[in-house]
């Protein structure tokens, strides 16, 4: 317990000889830290709006306006015969109409400059949950009703979803990239910081491995000065973090953004994590940086 002391006094005592080299660390490694925040919370919400979205994923049946009763009735049999529909809806063209001046209503006004109803006639598909995943039978399902009389087109929301997925996934990729760089930077100021200090006390060092002093102790006051600049770095990102999320939050999120994780708040859970990596991504800089001298 004594050598802890000794080692944490003589670290922020180090801090403070050397405020702007110290300054850059902790800024460094909050950058680093910071950016996995921004990449963890913007992450869970992408994928949380994507999941929402696959469960109300819907395959609608666009028809063409000469369409008759008995192509209708073929239209459903066939989606009802399929075992695949957990929902079916027939949209006339005024209730497409009515939907849209519903959802858009700043456009409602243009629509009654047209001369006719420019919005087709559906059949809107909600599919079971069970088989959402069964890519082939839901692409036979399309084909089928894509090759029925007065279908002008079969669209699948799946289709889209999976390139959203897929983008999303080439985001995770360069995010963790991005951060893995960030963490490498943090770690080599760290460790360039700790040679300055042990540089300028050079002479401290040298007289006290002539009388004996373990290398512990030797050490010690490097590695623990690591640390300490990996827990303010992490400190000071969690700060602004929790401040960008509320400005976010509060600003934004009602209007544009009802998905945002964890209620409007940071989740608790992970500010300790967060405060962990500042110090994992201090300590191997400081471990780097005294194991050179």
């Amino acid at each position: 317990m004594h050598a802890l002391r000794y080692f944490f006094s003589e670290a922020a005592a180090s801090l403070m000889r050397g405020p702007v080299a110290s300054a850059l660390a902790i800024l460094t490694i909050a950058a680093a830290i910071f950016a996995l925040g921004v990449f963890l919370v913007a992450n869970a919400n992408v994928q949380r709006v994507i999941d929402r979205w696959s469960q109300s994923a819907e395959l609608s049946v666009y028809l063409d306006d000469e369409v008759t009763a008995d192509q209708l009735a073929g239209i459903d049999e066939l989606t009802a015969r399929s075992g695949l529909a957990a929902r079916r809806e027939y949209v006339s063209k005024p209730q497409a109409l009515i939907r849209f001046k519903t959802d858009f209503p700043e456009l409602a006004g243009a629509t009654g400059t047209l001369e006719s109803n420019p919005f087709p006639a559906s059949f809107e598909v909600q599919l079971k949950a069970d088989v959402r995943e069964s890519t082939a039978a839901v692409d036979g399902l399309v084909s089928a009703l894509t090759n029925m009389a007065r279908v002008a087109d079969v669209r699948y929301d799946r289709e889209w979803l999976a390139r959203l997925n897929t983008l999303a996934r080439g985001g995770r990729i360069a995010a963790t990239g991005l951060v893995a760089l960030l963490a490498l930077a943090a770690a080599m100021t760290v460790g360039n910081v700790v040679r300055l200090t042990a540089a300028a006390r050079r002479d401290e060092i040298e007289i006290m491995q002539l009388v004996g002093a373990p290398l512990l102790y030797v050490r010690g006051p490097f590695v623990a000065e690591g640390i300490l600049q990996g827990g303010l770095g992490a400190l000071v990102a969690l700060v602004a973090l929790a401040s960008v999320f509320y400005v976010v939050h509060t600003k934004f999120a009602a209007a544009y953004l009802p998905g945002v994780a964890h209620g409007g708040r940071p989740h608790r859970r992970r500010n300790p994590a967060g405060l962990h990596r500042g110090l994992r991504g201090g300590t191997p800089g400081a471990v780097i940086g005294c194991g050179s001298r």
